[in-house]
């Protein structure tokens, strides 16, 4: 019987959660869930120096909002015990006694001093520093207080397969006595994850590419300890904008719930960080997550990277936009536009929609005063009003025209655009489209640009539209 699969995503509390820790983290819960298997969310505490506060409720607050869940965690323990590895000691103690025994670690005997100068040695002869070269013949007792290392028990090369990378191998330079235990008492993370996806159950590690460097020394530990390997699954790298090198901080890696914050939907972040380095085939690329989760699979993960793309995060978050109700869409103008008309804003929410990529668009039009034409009357040249260089007079008898025909129309024939364009548009089309519509647009809304003006009366209702028209009649 082949045991359930189990993942785990096993981040530092050192800082915020950025697009490449979170894209492993949609990996590794995707392949949990799609093979009804279990996801844990580990935290990797045991670099103290470095712990920023608020860090773990940072990451749970993260995964969170992309809705993925998980079903261990810092606030759900399991029953191997706590999955903060600094509440987690006892566990690597256990180990570190059977290497011991076995003469497979041994306490550091020199100081930070002489170490950097065996390094130094090593620079001057042209070659790695490798501390396997300067390890002490004998050993004391390990006091618990200096740091223990590994003893490397052979010295060969290792091939391992990846199941996204194939085989891989490297050679004895890969091989080091690295550090166990700290001297502050803490174990370092070569040795703590192994422990840990060991006691936890972890059958498949989703990790990054620059792990691959590492694994024969974890391999080298896995056997020393007599531990059978997870599987490997080695994650393409995200590129910055060009392509050309890993997304830095400077490219846009920035606080994943800053993405939130800008009105990024969680569903459309979810879809693109699902679509870095991995595809179902097809040119389709906007998918729910039960969609991307039935259809995963880790062979289709790439091996080259792929670049982040903020405008292709951008137009995704739109489509996804598409999707919503109209009473999400609706609510999400309503928050901004708090203090406007409600049944204005209801009719505008759709215009709304299809000029924004993220709900923090709509606070940009705001701002500019983009919207306020819907709200209030306009200030505008009177000289606008005349198309292409046109007189006045001519967009005057239009406007008049126009003004006749929406008073002597009934009230209700104003709630349904098309309705309201068959009014116009055939008088439009033999005195000239822009003759007649460009005058109209300018004098409901005051601008070059806006939506058509058969929107704009639908908007407005006959009553402003009315009082709009009469005031651009009254300006010529």
């Amino acid at each position: 019987m082949e045991k359930k699969v189990v993942t785990r995503f096993a981040p530092s509390p050192t800082g915020y959660l950025h697009v490449g820790s979170l894209r492993t983290a949609v990996f590794a819960y995707l392949w949990a869930r799609k093979n009804g298997g279990q996801f844990i969310l580990r935290i990797e505490d045991t670099d103290k120096d470095r712990e920023v506060e608020g860090a773990i409720e940072h990451i749970m607050e993260s995964l969170k909002w992309i809705n993925i869940d998980w079903d261990f965690g810092p606030d759900k323990p399991g029953n191997f015990g706590s999955c903060i590895q600094s509440e987690r000691l006892d566990t690597y103690k256990i180990h570190v006694q059977k290497l011991l025994e076995k003469g497979l670690a041994y306490p550091d005997p020199y100081t930070p001093e002489q170490v950097d100068e065996f390094r130094k040695k090593a620079e001057a002869e042209k070659k790695p520093f490798l501390f396997r070269e300067f390890r002490p013949q004998t050993f004391d007792k390990w006091d618990g207080k200096s740091p223990l290392r590994f003893k490397v028990p052979e010295i060969k090369k290792y091939s391992w397969y990846d199941t996204v990378r194939g085989e891989l191998s490297a050679g004895e330079e890969a091989l080091d006595d690295f550090i166990l235990i700290k001297s502050d008492g803490y174990p370092t993370y070569n040795f703590a994850h192994i422990i840990d996806d060991l006691n936890m159950g972890v059958t498949h590690i989703l990790r990054a590419d620059e792990f691959i460097s590492s694994t024969p020394k974890f391999l080298s530990l896995y056997e020393a300890l007599e531990i059978t390997p997870p599987i490997f699954a080695t994650l393409p790298p995200i590129m910055g904008p060009d392509g050309k090198k890993k997304l830095s901080k400077r490219d846009g890696a920035k606080d994943i719930l800053e993405y939130r914050n800008e009105g990024i939907l969680p569903e459309a972040m979810f879809n693109f960080l699902s679509f870095i380095g991995w595809n179902p085939g097809g040119d389709r690329e906007v998918y729910s997550k039960k969609e991307i989760m039935d259809l995963f699979t880790l062979e289709r993960i790439h091996r080259s990277g792929g670049a982040f793309n903020e405008e292709k995060l951008l137009w995704m978050n739109k489509e996804h936009m598409k999707l919503l109700p109209q009473e999400t869409v609706y609510s999400e103008v309503a928050k901004r536009l708090a203090d406007k008309n409600e049944q204005v804003i209801k009719k505008i929410s759709p215009i709304i929609l299809d000029r924004i990529s993220k709900w923090s668009d709509i606070d940009s039009l705001i701002a500019t005063g983009e919207l306020n034409y819907f709200f209030e009357t306009p200030i505008y040249d009177t000289s606008l009003l005349s198309w292409k260089g046109k007189s006045l007079s001519d967009a005057k008898s239009h406007l008049v025209w126009v003004l006749d025909k929406i008073k002597s129309t009934d009230e209700n024939i104003f709630d349904d655009v098309e309705t309201i364009k068959s009014l116009i548009f055939d008088y439009a089309t033999t005195n000239g489209r822009g003759d007649v519509l460009w005058p109209l647009r300018v004098a409901l809304s005051g601008k070059e640009k806006s939506p058509d003006p058969f929107t704009l009366i639908y908007v407005l209702g006959k009553d402003k539209t009315i009082d709009r028209i009469t005031k651009a009649i009254d300006n010529i």
